[in-house]
């Protein structure tokens, strides 16, 4: 790994502690923080009482850490809210408001299968590190964030549209609401995802940033045999311009079935987007001389319609990888494990393919179809995280694209960043 940044992995004992995941991993400007349950550090247990208590301490863990390393709760970028059951979205709300009572983060909410411990909601959080993870070197420790609405895409009380900070744009999680109407489109799958891909343009426009810009999309969707008609409207967004098309130019991609969205959409669309000038003290000018670099390898399974890997500045957002053999094309043995260190392993491919090593992964994102399945997982997992390195997430999902039993994506560290050298 080029340059001399470091992957800074950090735990306090004022949050629970887990062997298989740090609370927080530093890289360059971002802080990637570990999705928290409503675990009392004290005692190793879920917190009494119902979705509101759990709530409450699901922040508190995250609040603990993020003081831990000297921030702030507003220097929160990025909200992910995971609940059991969507109607205790209102109940979530409540608390939230108590934590950002003025400054306000992007945000998705989603309902899943099911949550690690039986919990009853899980949150995450991506923070800004306004001094970067440069050891003994001088950082932009004065970078503040750029919050940005439009009246062109829905608005939310309680979510910011996009949150810029460095050299990323974090998207909440759009919904298929028209933003005339403040109601949902008419129509089925394809008119929702439509919208959806819709509202994340017009967010992007309304702060100059061209929608290929865009290197990282995660779909959610009810209904997973609707993929083939999001994908149908998918293909009429990406490529958006003739450079992109040229260079058939794909963000990676993760698809999330989820058992209900807010609202009760059919499809709900996040983007993460490249901020080429990034956020003061950084030059306009040098807005076009940091690129878009995607990446795939024949070594892993490939798909037409996202990229394996693309590299932006100081990281590499990767495709959800399922445990696909590249060699045949296909699911392996329906084993847990098997399938897990497929996917692991076509990780590994694509991190090595670009230069990395597994030591550089930041944060890892597990999709489970059986949550009874997870410590067969974490022994595979821990053979390739030995030291328990990256912040992690683990869901369970209803079901998985392949009808595969588990699914994991990875957020990757690029010490070189991406032309010009930084």
């Amino acid at each position: 790994m080029g340059g001399n940044n470091a992957v800074l992995a950090r735990n306090t004992e004022l949050a629970p502690q887990n062997p298989f995941s740090s609370q927080t991993v530093a890289f360059s400007h971002y802080n990637n923080l570990s999705a928290q349950l409503p675990i009392d550090p004290k005692s190793g247990q879920l917190v009494a009482g119902g979705v509101k208590e759990q709530a409450e301490q699901c922040f508190k863990n995250i609040q603990a850490i993020v003081e831990s390393i000297d921030h702030g709760m507003t220097d929160v970028v990025r909200i992910t809210v995971f609940v059991k059951n969507i109607m205790d979205t209102d109940r979530v709300d409540e608390v939230y408001k108590s934590f950002f009572s003025g400054y306000l983060p992007t945000r998705t909410v989603v309902a899943v299968a099911a949550l690690p411990m039986n919990a009853l909601v899980q949150v995450e959080a991506l923070l800004s590190n306004g001094v970067g993870s440069i050891p003994n070197a001088p950082q932009a420790g004065d970078l503040i964030k750029l919050t940005n609405n439009t009246a062109n895409a829905p608005m939310d009380p309680l979510s910011t549209q996009t949150v810029a900070f460095s050299h990323y744009n974090n998207l909440s999680a759009q919904l298929p609401i028209d933003p005339a109407s403040g109601q949902l489109v008419v129509g089925g799958i394809k008119e929702q995802t439509a919208q959806c891909l819709k509202n994340i343009k017009a967010i992007l426009e309304s702060i100059d940033v061209p929608f290929d810009d865009i290197v990282k999309i995660n779909l959610f969707l009810t209904d997973i045999t609707d993929i083939e008609a999001v994908n149908e409207v998918y293909r009429r967004f990406f490529p958006d311009s003739a450079i992109a098309r040229a260079v058939a130019y794909m963000p990676a991609r993760t698809v999330i079935p989820v058992t209900a969205l807010p609202m009760h959409a059919l499809v709900q669309i996040e983007a993460v987007v490249s901020h080429g000038d990034g956020t003061p003290p950084q030059a306009v000018e040098d807005r076009h001389g940091i690129i878009v670099e995607a990446n795939n390898t024949a070594d892993a399974p490939l798909c037409p319609l996202s990229s394996q890997t693309v590299a932006f500045s100081h990281y590499n957002n990767l495709s959800a990888q399922l445990p696909i053999d590249p060699r045949t094309g296909k699911l392996m043995a329906d084993d847990v494990k098997q399938q897990a260190e497929q996917c692991l392993q076509n990780i590994k491919t694509i991190v090595e393919s670009v230069g990395h090593v597994m030591a550089d992964v930041v944060k890892v994102n597990v999709f489970l179809k059986n949550m009874a399945d997870i410590e067969a997982v974490n022994a595979v997992y821990s053979s390739f995280f030995p030291g328990g390195i990256p912040a992690r997430r683990v869901v369970g999902v209803s079901a998985l694209p392949k009808d595969a039993l588990i699914q994991i994506d990875a957020i990757v560290s690029n010490a070189e960043g991406t032309p010009p050298l930084v």
